[in-house]
């Protein structure tokens, strides 16, 4: 079995919710607020949501689109916001800019909706990240795929959805080591595929696991007969 010199660090983390002082009564002030807010709110509204509601695999993904729909009554563009997709983006500046893209095209195309004032208002709130080691590391495969069977959901969300952000790839902190650490290219990518949309973070953990398992049976098939 393969040994990395660096090991996986397994880190937990924490995300304190602060509101703060922009909200949105109607489309137009909803786009005011998208092209001021802090990106710690832009990221609240989108990866935070989704790891807060890591066990819905139904629905909108993200705030603005589930206010797009349930308070200013535009599915369309509610499902224009949802078809956003933050594996896509390695920065919060790309994403913001395709938020705003969408909200801009649909009241340039429906200037009637602009100013139409929704049921609630959106309040906008920001995430701030808090991390720490979480005192577990893996040189190899065996202590990799326990630390994973063992972190809390938002370590797992920290490692496998946000960590783009922080890579500045379309990869994840996981398959970022394998491949980088222990040369195994082909797991790396096949954890990278697992749909974290069609999946609640459970049953996206099982998946990987399943394929980790599926490699060290593999390896352990292929191993020489002492």
């Amino acid at each position: 079995m393969n040994v990395a010199e660096t090991p996986f660090e397994f880190f937990t983390v924490a995300y304190l919710t602060r509101i703060g002082n922009q909200s949105a009564g109607n489309l137009e002030e909803l786009l005011s607020g998208l092209e001021q807010c802090s990106d710690a709110s832009i990221f609240h509204h989108t990866y935070q949501t989704l790891s807060s509601h890591h066990f819905l695999t139904e629905g909108f993904s993200n705030d603005f689109a589930q206010w797009a729909l349930a308070e200013a009554n535009r599915e369309a563009l509610a499902e224009q916001f949802a078809t956003l997709d933050i594996r896509d983006y390695t920065s919060i500046a790309a994403l913001r800019t395709d938020l705003c893209r969408v909200l801009r095209d649909f009241i340039d195309a429906f200037p009637q909706f602009g100013r139409q004032e929704s049921l609630d208002r959106f309040y906008f709130c920001e995430s701030l990240e808090v991390t720490m080691p979480f005192s577990l590391t893996a040189t190899n495969l065996a202590d990799f795929r326990d630390g994973v069977a063992t972190i809390s959901h938002a370590s797992f969300h920290f490692h496998f959805v946000t960590s783009r952000l922080r890579l500045q790839f379309r990869t994840n902190d996981f398959s970022n080591w394998l491949a980088g650490s222990l040369g195994l290219d082909s797991l790396a990518e096949n954890i990278n595929h697992i749909d974290i949309y069609t999946n609640t973070l459970d049953s996206a953990r099982a998946k990987m696991l399943r394929l980790v398992d599926r490699e060290r049976r593999k390896h352990e098939h292929g191993a020489s007969p002492s």
